[in-house]
């Protein structure tokens, strides 16, 4: 009986950390397939010498990495002028017309705009609130206010939150709580950040005030 209690606690420790690994490989792995295969397009249309320096390129890992750094910060700099928006425009309407492709992109569309654009509202506020119990205090982001059928049955005064857990905040919780039981804190959001991560040792230095 405990030789089998022992393998599930086994697994409860390594198996986080081995599937964390196993994506992180897949994932270089994969940028490393993109990057070859742009060297290699490159390598059919340059002269013998460079395509065998652009073989020895190829063959070192981690490229891939760099290849997406580098197409994210060209993409980011060209939608940020005017011609850049307007192909943005376009390459959304063409997608919003693809029958099967526009749920899943609309979908996915409207959340990277509201969790990464300087316009929404999430992630953009850092509050105080008791959870999971009266008495306990913890950190969490305001991610906007109820709207449509939520707002309905709970009535105004209530804000969006996410509570993340510690030391890894791309996991936790989303609650829907009256904004008379939150403070905000007078602090970035990356320094809650930073005391959420590292689990209070970073301590910040400012005093929450409550909310209006």
């Amino acid at each position: 009986m405990n030789l089998k209690k022992y393998i599930f606690a086994g697994l409860l420790v390594w198996l986080p950390l081995a599937i964390t690994i196993w994506v992180l490989s897949w994932l270089v792995s994969a940028l490393d397939g993109i990057m070859v295969n742009v060297l290699n397009g490159l390598g059919s249309v340059l002269p013998q010498v460079h395509t065998n320096e652009l073989q020895q390129i190829s063959s070192i890992k981690g490229l891939g990495v760099v290849l997406v750094f580098l197409v994210l910060v060209f993409t980011g700099a060209l939608a940020s002028n005017v011609a850049g928006r307007w192909m943005v425009k376009q390459w959304d309407r063409l997608f919003t017309h693809i029958p099967v492709v526009k749920p899943i992109y609309t979908s996915v569309k409207k959340v990277s705009d509201t969790l990464f654009s300087s316009n929404g509202n999430a992630f953009r506020k850092a509050v105080l609130l008791q959870y999971p119990r009266q008495g306990a205090w913890t950190i969490a982001f305001q991610t906007g206010v109820p709207q449509g059928e939520v707002q309905k049955h709970l009535g105004e005064g209530f804000m969006s939150v996410y509570v993340p857990t510690t030391p890894n905040p791309t996991s936790g919780f989303f609650l829907l709580v009256p904004v008379a039981d939150v403070m905000e804190l007078d602090m970035s959001v990356d320094e809650a950040l930073t005391y959420v991560i590292s689990m209070g040792a970073v301590s910040p230095t400012v005093l929450p005030t409550p909310l209006p």
